[in-house]
C-alpha cells in the first residue's frame, strides 16, 4: 500500500470510511476490506460504530501494527477533561491501546481552540494516539491551530472530490506539512453519472468512480470512500494500475467549483474557506 508521509505519520493512500455503517454490516465490511488489502480505516465517536470497527479489525486476522486506525472527537467534547475522557472511551470501544490518528471532528468556536489543542496534544504525549490532526478546518483555522499546537498536526480531513474546489485549504494545509485526507471522495455516488469521468474511464477500462478516486490519489490526497457493498470495496481499491495523463488530470480538475459541497458544514455555520 502506498502512503502519504506527514510529520512522521505514514497514512495509507486508500482507506475505508465508515460513516453511517452500523452493527454487523459495519464489522463485516471492515473485516472484508482488510482481507482485500486495505490497511486504513476511519471512524469517529459520533458514528457510533467504533466497537464494530474494532471487531472487524480483529476478525480480519491482520496484525495491529499493519493497520492505520483513525477516530475523531466530537466538538461537544472539546473541553480538556471531556476530550481526554472521550479519547479513552474511544479506545475502550475499539479495544485498542492507542489509535494511529486522533482528529478534532469539526471546529467548535464555543471553546477556545488553545484549550482544545492543549488537551489533544496532551492525549498524544500520554500515548493514547500516535498522531493528531484536525478535520473540517478552514485556512484561517489551520494557521491558528498550527501556531497553538505543541505537537505536530499531521492532517486536515476535509470534503474533497472532483466537483469541489478545495485548492486554497489544501494549499494552506500542505504549507504546514499536513496531509490531506478526503472524505466523501465519490461525492456520495455522484461520480458514476459524470460523462467526463465515464469517457476517461472507458479509455482505461475503469469506472467513472475509479477515475475520480484516482484523480485524488494521483495528487497524494488520501481517500476514504465509504460503501455498504462488499463488491464496491474491491472497485474502490483498484486504483494503482491506472495512470491519468496530464491532460486528463486537467480536464477532470475543470469539473470543480467552489459551490460543489455536498456535506453541510454542520457545526459552525457557513464557513469562509478562504
Amino acid at each position: 500500500m502506498q502512503v502519504v508521509e506527514a510529520h512522521g505519520a505514514r497514512i495509507p493512500l486508500i482507506g475505508l470510511g465508515t460513516w453511517d455503517l452500523r452493527g454487523r454490516t459495519c464489522a463485516r465490511l471492515v473485516e472484508q476490506a482488510f482481507r482485500l488489502g486495505y490497511r486504513h480505516v476511519d471512524t469517529a465517536e459520533m458514528y457510533d460504530n467504533e466497537r464494530e470497527v474494532g471487531e472487524g479489525l480483529r476478525a480480519s486476522g491482520v496484525k495491529r501494527e499493519e493497520v492505520f486506525v483513525t477516530t475523531k472527537i466530537w466538538p461537544s467534547h472539546f473541553a480538556p477533561r471531556e476530550l481526554e475522557r472521550s479519547a479513552k472511551d474511544s479506545l475502550v470501544r475499539l479495544r485498542l491501546s492507542e489509535v494511529d490518528l486522533l482528529l478534532l471532528h469539526w471546529p467548535n468556536p464555543q471553546i477556545p481552540l488553545s484549550e482544545t489543542l492543549g488537551a489533544l496534544c496532551k492525549v498524544k504525549r500520554e500515548g493514547l494516539a500516535r498522531h493528531i490532526g484536525v478535520s473540517n478546518f478552514t485556512v484561517a483555522l489551520v494557521e491558528e491551530a498550527v501556531k497553538l499546537a505543541s505537537e505536530p498536526l499531521v492532517c486536515n480531513q476535509i470534503e474533497v472530490h472532483v466537483f469541489l474546489d478545495q485548492s486554497k485549504v489544501i494549499a494552506a494545509s500542505r504549507k504546514r506539512g499536513m496531509a490531506i485526507v478526503a472524505y466523501s471522495p465519490v461525492a456520495r455516488g455522484g461520480l458514476k453519472s459524470d460523462k467526463v469521468l465515464a469517457r476517461i474511464g472507458k479509455a482505461h477500462g475503469k469506472s467513472a468512480t475509479q477515475v475520480g478516486l484516482r484523480w485524488l490519489v494521483q495528487q497524494d490526497i488520501v481517500v476514504i470512500p465509504r460503501t455498504s457493498r462488499i463488491e464496491r470495496l474491491e472497485e474502490n481499491f483498484a486504483l494503482f494500475d491506472l495512470e491519468l495523463s496530464d491532460a486528463e488530470m486537467a480536464e477532470i480538475g475543470a469539473l470543480a467549483s467552489r459551490d460543489g459541497r455536498i456535506v453541510d458544514y454542520a457545526y459552525s455555520g457557513s464557513p469562509e474557506w478562504d
